[in-house]
């Protein structure tokens, strides 16, 4: 391969008066029919990939050195070009050994046509996300080995995130779990030590810290669902007024005082098509957060919003409120408020922001008007395409 041909699949998109080699036209994946019908195809270069792109020619050098690759590993394209693909990636698995040696792409089974991907390490280097495919002679030799480059930083992060999933699951459950045993097993084996009275009491806590553990697991199976975009809509016509006065009732019967909770409507609103489970469960979420972190009264406003011919419903609290600093953090998962109490998994402000986006709407936070958080989230208005 000349030199100006390096420099044009590495540097750049191929000069349309330049005939590119095999090795090339093969490398962008466009036969020699297709180039001719459609030139225009051979303005996407190497360079323009988002993923580190390293290919090696039939003699193992390397002909094509992308700057994603460059990016990745820190090596120069022009200290690549041209040298044993090996040499320029040295790459390990986790226990020490050399990969190339393991797989031997140039003297292994003629059938190999890819390789899934996997990390390694580049020497002493970063961890790398690395897959390679092969492109063969009729005989089966190799004509073009080709390797794909990813960070695995990001793939780490996702890991971690797990982690601390796992570890806030079972921290969550561990605290009711070994409640209702706990009582149960002492109920069982010594009921008819205990009065009615007694009885009632630790079959309440059962009940409460049950209740505990079905929530958490709903938690956990909208956090799947709004992570694989799987939340399922079942619209229909709701009354927001009304679930919003459903709510604090519960609140209510369930022994919070009447006197914290204030409902202002403003305005007629148009027909809404959502979803009463979500809408109930936005809403829910908001009014406990304002009650277990808040203070004084919580205040549920619902106006129509002109700009979307929709709703707007603010939650307002009226406490410390929450930092401007903290504010692009509170939707996020595990988030918890400096010198805030412990309890829950910090996924309710995560779910409630999944929950308003699957309907079209957009959630924010500020400082109320008196003081302490307003959560402030707008639902489009219209019907869905089946209606």
């Amino acid at each position: 391969m000349e030199p100006g041909e390096v420099a044009a699949v590495v540097g750049g998109p191929v000069p349309r008066d330049v005939e590119p080699s095999a090795g090339q036209t093969a490398q962008r994946g466009v036969s020699s029919e297709q180039r001719e019908v459609s030139p225009e195809r051979w303005d996407v270069a190497p360079d323009s990939l988002p993923d580190g792109l390293v290919v090696a020619d039939a003699d193992r050098r390397v002909v094509v050195f992308n700057r994603a690759a460059a990016r990745l590993t820190g090596i120069a394209p022009a200290a690549a070009l041209g040298r044993d693909f090996a040499d320029v990636l040295p790459l390990r698995d986790a226990d020490g050994r050399d990969w190339w040696k393991c797989l031997d792409p140039y003297g292994g089974l003629a059938t190999r046509t890819r390789h899934p991907e996997r990390p390694l390490y580049l020497g002493d280097g970063p961890e790398l996300l690395v897959t390679a495919s092969y492109d063969r002679e009729a005989d089966g030799t190799v004509r073009r080995f080709t390797i794909a480059l990813r960070d695995a930083a990001e793939r780490a992060r996702h890991e971690r995130g797990r982690a601390d999933l796992v570890s806030t699951v079972a921290h969550e459950l561990r605290s009711p779990l070994t409640s209702v045993k706990g009582f149960t097993a002492t109920l069982l084996a010594k009921w008819h030590r205990f009065n009615d009275d007694q009885k009632r009491v630790m079959l309440e806590t059962v009940n409460s810290d049950a209740d505990r553990v079905t929530r958490l697991i709903t938690e956990l199976l909208d956090v799947s669902r709004i992570e694989a975009g799987r939340l399922e809509m079942r619209r229909q016509v709701v009354d927001v007024v009304e679930e919003a006065r459903k709510i604090i009732a519960g609140r209510v019967a369930a022994g919070d005082p009447a006197n914290r909770f204030e409902l202002q409507v403003r305005g007629e609103l148009p027909e809404m098509w959502l979803d009463p489970d979500k809408i109930d469960q936005i809403i829910g979420n908001l009014v406990e957060n304002g009650l277990r972190h808040g203070a004084g009264t919580v205040t549920i406003v619902v106006e129509p919003d002109a700009s979307t011919r929709g709703a707007v419903v603010a939650v307002r609290d009226e406490g410390e409120g929450i930092p401007p600093e903290a504010a692009q953090r509170v939707f996020r998962q595990f988030w918890r408020g400096h010198g805030q109490p412990r309890g829950g998994t910090g996924l309710g402000l995560y779910i409630v922001k999944g929950l308003v986006e699957a309907h079209g709407g957009t959630i924010s936070v500020r400082r109320a008007p008196g003081g302490g958080a307003e959560f402030r989230f707008s639902l489009p208005a219209g019907a869905p395409d089946f209606a």
